[in-house]
């Protein structure tokens, strides 16, 4: 894989992982204050699954070595 697509691969997922941590934290905070709980899991959601995907990219830079 040329050097560029992993340089890519990694920013994307460290993208990815900061983003998931900050909306399952806004989506804790969210919910603390009981305003919108529905909105709160949507942020936990997506979090989670931004963290999953970070996973997979990594999986899949890690394949393409």
């Amino acid at each position: 894989m040329p050097p560029i697509f992993k340089a890519l691969a990694t920013i994307t997922v460290w993208v990815l992982f900061v983003y998931g941590c900050l909306a399952i934290l806004g989506g804790l905070i969210i919910c603390g204050m009981k305003t919108t709980s529905l909105v709160g899991w949507f942020h936990q959601f997506v979090g989670v699954a931004s963290l999953v995907l970070s996973v997979v990219v990594m999986r899949l830079r890690q394949k393409m070595e």
